[in-house]
């Protein structure tokens, strides 16, 4: 096979995310409470403002609507009706998409490497790969969570968005090469955090259909929940007395007209605004509202409410390394299923996709060159030109570059981090954001034992059926490195060194976190330190990621904070009335 190593590698992740049909739409949930905000008066007021309707501000709203009044402010559009969204073979074709009404917003890191937030109702669960397993009993522990809430939140979760995954045979030969190199032992299918190998859920059902933190809105009472679309928050506003804290007491939101609108906290102690926009959106909101290192708010002519200099701190992204194994034969469609739960903090997963050469790919996904993401090429020198030469060059690739799939590894933690800072006080612009990926050496080190096993694996009797016989490791990492998979410089001794192919292929897996951290920007029950009736209740509050994938925690936090307020409001109402 007389390939180009470097258009070999992103042509084939393109097509195992893009090229297959398309199923038939899922069904839209009548939200008769959901509308645009185009809709919405001047002014109005509420017991709660949820603000931001992602994987945690769905159920966080949908719990606290079955007592009290609840604004849900989401900055995109409804998921329901968008195949690229809903529809499992058409995974990544939302992150590809860079247009002005995309559900992603692409970013890119300091760093250089090329990264999405969401921009939809649902958040990251409407984008990302799927996988659901929640976090370790350990993981509840530190962050102080009652275990007994916690599962009982988590099954109230997979009622209605986790599945088990029907596992075929790529995942199947991932599962078996992981118990023949030592990954054990053998959990079989488990949604807990179990050292070993373990079959995960899935929020794509046997349809292959997508269920989101959106679907968790069915929970809501629709008399008491309001939900507006295409909702962007400018601030938060607060009340500034002298001698005491300063209080949260209402937002300032526009609609996609541009048009200006004003919602209040109804007057009660116990009425509050919930951040839940996002590891990159929360502290963005805090700094814009005020709430923030008071030199860079001042930097950007904002009033400073609150000088917090840990607003942004302790940024931090899981980096992901993988190595892309061509097939001899056609593989099936799989996303995020097996799991290898390693005992030195990497864990280990694969992705892989049918033969998808016929016909002409409508577009190269999160790693296309059609998006600038063109590894050698700086972004500010990443011209038409040389986009139009990739995409020309991988339109003419051989079938065989069409099969075949991915090994990765994803580390714990991380322990490296950086910071966020604002670019403008334009809310609909992405904030600046470093991770350091790798400054810490424990994570690199993670990062070589993950990839030491993932080279196992690939050469592991059960995997055999899917490794050309003469295609060397050196061979595969090479095809890696020399890919397009972000913006540093490469160098020539990838393939040699581990710990270079670590810096050089780094990758995003969206587990962003931080910024919001518990013990420096909000406590242990979330609330906002230094003002009142502010909370953040989202990942942007993690000091590491919950287990191998975040995203059935960050729903279960939902969940669990959603009663543990209604249960406080609650207990306080009971006593206020006993000493009456």
């Amino acid at each position: 096979m007389a390939l180009c190593c470097s258009t070999f590698f992103f042509a084939v992740l393109s097509s195992i995310l893009f090229s297959a049909p398309l199923c038939a739409s899922q069904k839209v949930p009548n939200y008769t409470f959901m509308r645009n905000a185009t809709a919405a008066p001047d002014i109005s007021y509420y017991d709660y403002i949820v603000i931001g309707g992602g994987t945690a501000g769905c159920p966080l709203a949908a719990t606290l609507s079955q007592n009290y009044s609840v604004l849900l402010l989401e900055r995109g559009g409804s998921p329901y009706g968008n195949p690229n969204i809903t529809n499992l073979a058409a995974f990544g074709a939302a992150l590809s998409d860079t247009s002005p009404t995309s559900p992603a917003q692409r970013f890119i890191s300091e760093d250089g490497v090329i990264n999405s937030r969401a921009r939809v109702l649902g958040g990251g669960s409407c984008l990302n790969a799927g996988f659901y397993t929640r976090a370790s009993p350990q993981y509840a522990r530190e962050a102080g969570w009652d275990g007994r809430a916690v599962n009982e939140s988590y099954e109230w979760v997979e009622k209605v968005v986790a599945f088990e995954p029907e596992v075929k045979q790529w995942q199947s030969a991932v599962r078996e090469g992981l118990l023949e190199i030592g990954v054990v032992p053998n959990n079989g299918f488990s949604y807990d955090h179990i050292g070993g190998t373990k079959v995960g859920g899935t929020i794509f059902d046997h349809q292959g259909f997508r269920h989101t933190a959106a679907d968790l809105l069915q929970y809501a009472n629709p008399s008491a929940i309001t939900l507006l679309l295409h909702a962007t928050v400018h601030r938060i506003l607060f009340r500034v007395k002298d001698g005491s804290k300063p209080m949260a007491h209402g937002v300032v939101f526009r609609d996609s007209l541009g048009r200006k609108h004003k919602a209040y906290l109804n007057r009660h102690p116990k009425s509050e605004i919930i951040v839940s926009a996002g590891a990159l959106g929360s502290p963005q909101l805090l700094m814009l509202s005020g709430v923030g290192p008071r030199q860079h708010l001042r930097a950007h002519n904002i009033s400073v409410t609150l000088d917090q200099p840990l607003v942004g701190q302790g940024m931090s992204d899981n980096p992901m390394n993988a190595i892309f194994v061509p097939s001899p034969q056609p593989v099936e469609i799989s996303l995020i299923e097996v799991v290898g739960i390693t005992s030195f903090g990497s864990y280990i997963e694969a992705a892989s996709g049918e033969n998808f050469a016929g016909g002409s790919p409508r577009d190269y996904g999160m790693f296309s060159p059609k998006i600038g993401q063109l590894s050698r090429v700086p972004p500010k020198e990443r011209t038409p030109e040389a986009i139009a030469k990739a995409t020309e060059a991988m339109q003419g690739l051989d079938q065989a570059a069409f099969r075949g799939g991915f090994i990765l590894e994803k580390i714990m933690g991380p322990i490296s981090s950086g910071h966020l800072e604002l670019r403008t006080r334009d809310p609909n612009e992405n904030p600046s954001v470093t991770f350091n990926y790798f400054q810490d050496p424990l994570d690199l080190e993670r990062c070589v034992q993950g990839l030491s096993t993932v080279e196992k694996i690939i050469e592991s009797k059960a995997f055999a059926p899917f490794r050309y016989p003469n295609m060397p490791l050196a061979m595969l990492l090479n095809m890696t490195a020399n890919s397009p998979v972000n913006l540093l410089p490469k160098h020539t001794n990838s393939s040699l060194s581990l710990q270079q192919f670590c810096r050089d292929t780094v990758m995003t897996i969206w587990h962003y976190h931080g910024g919001c951290q518990v013990g420096k920007v909000v406590d242990r029950d979330y609330k906002v330190l230094g003002v009142d009736a502010l909370r953040v209740i989202d990942g942007s509050t993690f000091n590491y990621s919950p287990g191998t994938n975040p995203q059935a925690t960050v729903m279960m936090l939902g969940r669990y904070m959603g009663v543990k307020i209604l249960t406080q409001r609650l207990r306080a109402t009971a006593a206020d009335q006993t000493q009456q």
